[in-house]
């Protein structure tokens, strides 16, 4: 039986052999893709996952994400690592491209950032349309607040109205305030567990799905607004830049068809994001 079971074992390796890989897979696997460098808020908010099947049902080009904060998106470019990038922080993006790095930027969307927090408020800062004296309050108070901390669009607006609000964040970091070092649905996490304060993107807040005892407190600031970008990474700087079905991703962002499927993501009603790339010729 033993000879037999070895046997047939040999036959349908020879067979497998003679009849080659599966087609199917091969076909799969060489289907043309791009990678895209872009931040956690673009993935964790959903918004990807509704959008990219769009585009590469029209197009056959795959999409794959390396969804990390917007500073490291950036550095992750500038080594070639990627092909398109989509992050938020529209100085940050000029300078990549004005260093050569990028080829052209492009608004795509935008939201804003908000302010969640206990709803008990320690602080007393819900119902402020005023970020900067918010947070004023939440040193004061010394009431626990999370931070990313890890070189993100979101944490760069947040360094932002620290500094306006001339807090020292440096001399609070380990007391009140706690820097995750990582995403904003795991900083989030971090804040409801701690019942904390945190400054978040509204897209990734309304797909959060473990609020806990957090609420939106503070909103409405014109300092909150959150502006997204677009470019293709430049191929002169990177030969292996996939130029051609790189840009391709980048016109249909900015195209009719990519700002009704932005438009159109909505958790509950709720539109996330809202487009405003510039009209194309």
């Amino acid at each position: 039986m033993l000879r037999r079971t070895s046997l047939l074992a040999l036959l349908a390796a020879v067979l497998l052999a003679a009849v080659g890989p599966d087609p199917t897979r091969a076909a799969a696997d060489d289907r043309p893709f791009i990678l895209v460098q872009s931040t956690t808020s673009t993935e964790q908010s959903g918004l990807f996952g509704h959008i990219l099947p769009l585009f590469q049902a029209k197009t056959g080009i795959q999409v794959r994400v390396v969804a990390v904060g917007t500073g490291q998106a950036i550095k992750n470019a500038q080594n070639g690592d990627g092909d398109v990038l989509f992050v938020h922080s529209k100085p940050d993006e000029e300078k990549f491209v004005a260093e050569g790095y990028g080829v052209k930027r492009y608004d795509v969307m935008y939201n804003d950032f908000i302010v969640v927090g206990p709803k008990d408020d320690p602080a007393g800062v819900r119902g402020s349309r005023d970020a900067v004296v918010a947070f004023q309050r939440i040193a004061a108070a010394e009431a626990p607040f999370t931070s990313r901390g890890d070189d993100s669009g979101t944490h760069k607006a947040e360094l932002k109205l620290w500094q306006a609000a001339e807090v020292d964040i440096e001399a609070a970091s380990g007391t009140w305030y706690r820097e995750t070092g990582s995403g904003m649905g795991p900083t989030l996490n971090t804040a409801a567990g701690m019942n904390a304060y945190a400054l978040t993107d509204r897209g990734t807040w309304l797909n959060f799905k473990n609020p806990g005892a957090l609420e939106i407190l503070v909103e409405g600031d014109r300092r909150l607004f959150n502006q997204y970008g677009v470019m293709l990474v430049n191929p002169a700087k990177h030969p292996n830049v996939k130029a051609e079905a790189g840009q391709k991703f980048v016109d249909w962002l900015i195209g009719p068809e990519g700002q009704a499927a932005i438009a159109g993501y909505k958790i509950n009603g709720q539109q996330l994001f809202f487009p405003n790339a510039p009209a194309q010729s």
